[in-house]
């Protein structure tokens, strides 16, 4: 993904549009350290009975499970910082991008 250098956005700070500079955080951190899946699958037996227990109710054909694997790209984490106030926001959303560069 290419991006430029420098971008017009708005400022919360300044309350007008001004100019900010882009730049790549390292990394975005992981949305739960805690493995939800043990959890989760610790809770299915709470209530009366067992009753459906979703993803978890029964084992896959044999030969026919496949290991899943990890994500080939991560997502972006764009910092931008304000040319006037020397402020930054955070964008909020990332996009999936093997490589960012700023041209």
């Amino acid at each position: 993904m290419k991006l430029p250098k420098i971008t017009n956005r708005y400022c919360p700070k300044c309350k007008k549009h001004t100019e900010h500079k882009i730049s790549n955080s390292k990394s975005r951190t992981p949305g739960s350290a805690r493995p939800m899946g043990r959890y989760s699958k610790s809770r299915t037996h709470f209530g009366k009975g067992h009753g459906n227990l979703g993803r978890y109710g029964s084992k896959p054909p044999v030969g026919k499970w496949k290991m899943t694997g990890s994500k080939s790209s991560k997502k972006t984490d764009l910092r931008y910082q304000c040319k006037d106030c020397k402020k930054t926001q955070v964008q909020k959303k990332g996009t999936r991008a093997k490589k960012v560069e700023f041209k």
